[in-house]
């Protein structure tokens, strides 16, 4: 058995089709920051985005859907993790990302957040892109191991997750805006602790390696 991943996920369309959902999709963010997710509905939708209500019904169904469609969109993006040159340089820089994106007002990323804890639909889209983010964050660890900085093998996710959580546990979990050494701070825990060998993966794993007792993550970077 399947989920679904929403009418407009399921497929990368293009011409009229393409300038319908990017219409709908932008409409999407605002609302939700403005009005929450019980203010956010299918109508309000097409009202903002001048989309007819009956298109939008028939390719997204509800708000689950529109909600999963424009996570699902916002990873069809050219993101790539900082490339500083320093292991604790580019953790630095992701943490200062992911700060960026929880304080900056209005905070799209925290209403995903909020929202994907009342909609599954929305929850499993969120995963998807945190899981995605973290996949290209594996890099940050490549590269540290090929300059030496690290000796391998190392479990990247686990590092990643390490450094960023910090950031995630101050404005998610304690409704608290971080001080702006909090993403020094962080990344520096955890390059401390891969050089002490915390995150060091069974001989033969791959440096993305995630065990299998590990859930996925529970917030991501480049949100």
């Amino acid at each position: 058995m399947g989920t679904s991943r929403g009418a407009a996920g399921a497929r990368r369309p293009g011409g009229r089709t393409a300038r319908v959902r990017e219409k709908v999709l932008e409409a999407v963010g605002p609302l939700l920051v403005e009005y929450g997710f019980d203010g956010l509905t299918v109508d309000a939708v097409a009202a903002r985005s001048g989309v007819h209500r009956a298109t939008v019904y028939r390719r997204w169904r509800d708000v689950g859907g529109l909600l999963a469609d424009a996570l699902d969109a916002a990873g069809d993006d050219g993101w790539s993790p900082p490339d500083t040159g320093s292991l604790e340089g580019d953790l630095r820089a992701l943490n200062g990302e992911v700060q960026e994106a929880l304080t900056e007002e209005p905070s799209v990323a925290l209403a995903m957040i909020a929202a994907s804890f009342r909609s599954e639909e929305a929850a499993r889209s969120l995963r998807r892109f945190w899981e995605e983010r973290y996949d290209r964050c594996v890099a940050i660890v490549d590269r540290a191991v090929a300059r030496g900085e690290l000796e391998p093998p190392v479990e990247a996710r686990k590092l990643v997750v390490s450094s960023t959580s910090p950031v995630y546990h101050h404005r998610v979990l304690l409704h608290a805006a971080p001080g702006p050494e909090l993403p020094a701070e962080a990344a520096r825990a955890a390059v401390l602790a891969a050089r002490a060998g915390a995150f060091r993966s069974p001989p033969g794993a791959p440096s993305g390696r995630r065990s299998a007792d590990q859930p996925a993550a529970a917030a991501g970077p480049g949100t």
